[in-house]
């Protein structure tokens, strides 16, 4: 996703609103509390939210690499000698795992170590709802950042090795220069050179890196959204170089001793630049089927999001043909604002099909937890997926009811831990008063007023 739309704005509404409505209905009659009210809207974070593809720590930058000339590529077939590559046999894909129960789930939340920690801080505002799924980014500045600098991936590999059902997904750049805007004509270039084997040195050393860091089960995102224009990974302008480059890419990955990498193939929903089948690269060299997902174009609805050519619906069916499990790494809100039917509709269909995981964006625009701009979906998603811990719940037949305790911002850990929300009820003989959510957040509970109250005080 492109790095842009990022902003931040939050209101409250003055308690004197509260004191009016309050004494309004309690002058009509006897009231009763029919049950606890959430807390607000999540509060805005107190961080900056980070790029779809993240920043580079600070690291000495490398001197400006000067594109290649095109104009003395040759034309005849093979323009360039590859640099002597050694041979590596296929080796077998790994066998996917098969999700059961609920999805796997977690947030895109930064790209360093502060997205480590994070992950804490939102599960408490999930009613410690248990996020197994972490999720980051390699920068696509340079090669030696595709590399996987230790430094870099020693968080997040900690975080993994601490529980074994825990996962960890990494997106890896398939081109330095990643978000530089090159010409197709120079992506060609690049994939041509890619595809006789120039570059996969750089794989190999980032498959060593992630077994000696003891995560060889590492998703590996590679050259995602390749079917845009966003990325220098871009398939478009040469897709069977693309795909020639996946497939070497994979197989040196692979031939790395204690490797058990899985490889996600995860284009963006829609056609796009070109459709994405066009740049599927083969069974053997993919391992997990993904799509983002966000909520775009403007006005789009989500019946359309599933029926559109190349869209949720041709997903799930293109996966199944070839017998592979799906996954969401991204999706959010987007275009349509706080859009609170797509939050609802994209959850129930990521419990009905049930991806191997998925992963929020989790900044503005696309955010619930970190971006105070969407109050209504935050309210949808918080309340779906509160107190969630990976076992199959029956499906609520009213709407999700708010926590009863209102938690700290993301920045502030809350000094106690939510529970889960009881079901409110209604005493008989008595019909609800409806003063709206801010009054009855502060009147702990909704108004109820009893239809005898004329005759017990006759």
């Amino acid at each position: 996703m492109d790095s842009q739309h990022r902003r931040a704005r939050t209101g409250r509404l003055a308690f004197i609103a509260v004191t009016v409505a309050a004494s309004a209905a309690l002058a009509s009659g006897p009231g009763f509390a029919v049950g606890a009210v959430g807390d607000p809207p999540a509060p805005a974070s107190a961080v900056t939210p980070v790029p779809g593809v993240p920043p580079v720590p600070a690291v000495t930058p490398a001197p400006a690499i000067t594109p290649d000339p095109v104009s003395p590529v040759p034309v005849t077939p093979a323009p360039v000698t590859p640099a002597p590559v050694t041979p590596v046999v296929p080796v077998k894909p790994v066998d996917p795992v098969v999700p059961g129960g609920l999805p796997a789930f977690g947030a895109y939340l930064d790209y360093g170590p502060d997205g480590v920690s994070r992950m804490t801080e939102l599960s408490r505002w999930l009613g410690n709802a248990d996020l197994r799924v972490g999720h980051t980014y390699l920068p696509g500045d340079r090669w030696s950042n595709i590399e996987g600098r230790p430094d870099f991936l020693e968080a997040w590999a900690d975080w993994r090795t601490k529980r074994a059902d825990r996962m960890f997904v990494l997106n890896v750049p398939m081109m330095e220069r990643n978000e530089d805007h090159l010409s197709d004509h120079q992506v060609r270039f690049l994939l041509r050179r890619a595809a006789a084997g120039q570059f996969d040195e750089h794989y190999r050393v980032l498959a060593k890196r992630l077994v000696d860091l003891k995560v060889p089960d590492t998703v590996i995102v590679l050259g995602w959204e390749m079917n845009g224009t966003t990325y220098s990974h871009r398939c478009g302008p040469d897709p069977e170089s693309w795909k020639k480059y996946w497939n070497r890419i994979v197989t040196t990955m692979r031939s790395v001793p204690g490797q058990k990498f899985k490889f996600d193939f995860n284009p963006t929903r829609g056609r796009d630049a070109v459709p994405w089948t066009q740049c599927y690269p083969g069974d053997d060299t993919v391992d997990i089927i993904g799509m983002d997902s966000y909520d775009q174009p403007s006005g789009i609805t989500f019946d359309q999001q599933i029926k559109e050519p190349y869209g949720l619906q041709a997903h799930v069916d293109f996966a199944k043909a070839h017998g592979k499990p799906i996954s969401y790494p991204e999706w959010g809100l987007f275009r349509n604002g706080d859009n609170p039917e797509y939050m609802k509709r994209m959850l129930a269909w990521m419990d009905e099909h049930k991806p191997l995981y998925n992963t929020l964006t989790d900044y503005c625009p696309h955010g619930v937890w970190q971006c105070s701009d969407n109050p209504k979906s935050s309210e949808v998603y918080r309340s779906v997926l509160f107190g969630r811990t990976g076992e199959p719940t029956t499906e609520p037949t009213t709407e999700p009811t708010k926590p009863t305790e209102p938690t700290t911002p993301p920045t502030t850990p809350p000094t106690t831990e939510p529970t889960k929300p009881p079901t409110p009820t209604t005493p008989p003989n008595c019909s609800p008063l409806q003063l709206g959510d801010w009054v009855e957040y502060w009147l702990g509970g909704k108004l109820c007023l009893r239809f005898d109250w004329y005759s017990r005080n006759r």
